[in-house]
């Protein structure tokens, strides 16, 4: 059996080394246009110097060396009656295809935002690291202009390890955040993201939701909303998150542009699963599931269990269960942990643990757990 896999993000990497870990029975492909596999969930640990580029990118072509062929091209179509992957290089036919690009980030929704910097590539955190290192005071706003984006602890975690940074450089600085969102972490539940603000409030960093950006004047300085107006010395933005091309195209694509999958199965359509960010699967709350790392590895293991077990004959019965979980890093070598189960009705049941080192020392397990099988 030929299996293709879209991408190699976590979910993509996750698939394809269970794929060619336990079976011998299917052809992995994998197509990636990236040459540099960066963690992700590592890029704010650029912003304060804890890591380097370096230390958390690893080539993409050591997937190779698991027995995967990698075609490093862009996908630019998808035939899924023909069963065919069109790239800027060759065609590819499969047999099952798994659908895991992640997502497209853009900062043209919004007349000036692509005047802010940000921290939602390896690139971007880089050169936000340099900005904060030369930053001599002021305001610095943070700013979650559209939803959905990655990972929903994100825009909180940069605003503690920023106030965090700045504070021990000895910098007079006031670090705020403004939102479309009505709390943190929304789809998590009022609990957490209650606890979220208090948070935010106890650091003195200024936490402004339900506002909607409509521009951002560069040269003044100036977010305007609906509704009111504010300044900025040092602007961050989360940029919007859109469906790749190519999947907004295809058959593939639901009212939104995502991918509706079976929310257990992961299964998109015959022959096709999808997995990670580039899915919507809606819980029993009507919110959608959050796009987060955790939630494609997972997803990434049951699917490829799936595969497995259809390659040898046998009833695919792995299921996703919805459970994941999210670190908050607050500065200082600490971390919170939210986790808990997403898919519980009529609400996710979300716990969240204060920050501590040792949610700080999880993290970084993890981290050289993921970036040792590059070797």
């Amino acid at each position: 059996m030929k299996v293709v896999v879209i991408g190699a993000g976590i979910g993509g990497v996750a698939l394809a080394k269970r794929l060619t870990r336990f079976s011998t029975d299917i052809q992995v492909t994998v197509i990636e246009p990236n040459v540099s596999h960066d963690f992700a969930p590592s890029f704010l640990w650029l912003l304060d110097g804890s890591r380097s580029a370096a230390q958390i990118s690893r080539p993409t072509a050591t997937i190779a060396e698991w027995g995967v062929e990698l075609i490093s091209e862009r996908v630019t179509a998808v035939d899924t009656e023909a069963r065919m992957v069109t790239t800027t290089g060759p065609t590819v036919g499969y047999d099952e295809l798994v659908v895991a690009p992640g997502a497209e980030m853009t900062f043209e929704t919004i007349p000036g935002l692509d005047s802010a910097s940000s921290f939602y590539s390896k690139n971007a955190a880089a050169g936000l690291s340099e900005k904060l290192l030369g930053f001599e005071g002021g305001d610095v706003a943070i700013v979650v202009p559209s939803m959905p984006y990655k990972c929903p602890a994100a825009p909180y975690e940069s605003a503690f390890l920023i106030d965090h940074f700045l504070r021990k450089r000895g910098v007079d600085a006031r670090v705020r955040i403004h939102t479309i969102e009505p709390q943190p972490m929304p789809v998590a539940g009022p609990v957490v993201g209650g606890r979220v603000a208090s948070m935010l409030k106890q650091r003195g960093i200024g936490f402004h939701p339900n506002q909607k950006l409509v521009e951002v004047d560069a040269a003044a300085g100036t977010l305007r909303f609906e509704g009111s107006d504010d300044r900025f010395d040092l602007l961050i933005a989360i940029p919007a998150h859109r469906p790749p091309a190519f999947v907004r195209d295809s058959s593939l694509a639901g009212p939104s542009g995502w991918i509706p999958v079976d929310s257990r199965s992961l299964r998109a359509a015959d022959g096709v699963h999808a997995i990670g960010d580039v899915t919507a699967i809606q819980l029993a709350n009507g919110k959608p599931l959050p796009k987060a790392g955790v939630f494609a590895h997972e997803q990434a293991h049951v699917v490829a269990g799936n595969l497995i077990a259809t390659a040898k004959g046998a009833e695919p019965r792995a299921r996703f269960a919805g459970h994941g979980s999210c670190f908050l890093e607050t500065g200082s070598g600490k971390a919170g942990i939210a986790k808990g189960d997403f898919y519980a009705e009529p609400d996710p049941r979300v716990k969240m643990f204060p920050p501590s080192r040792l949610g700080h020392f999880g993290k970084v397990l993890f981290e050289r757990r993921w970036l040792k099988q590059f070797g």
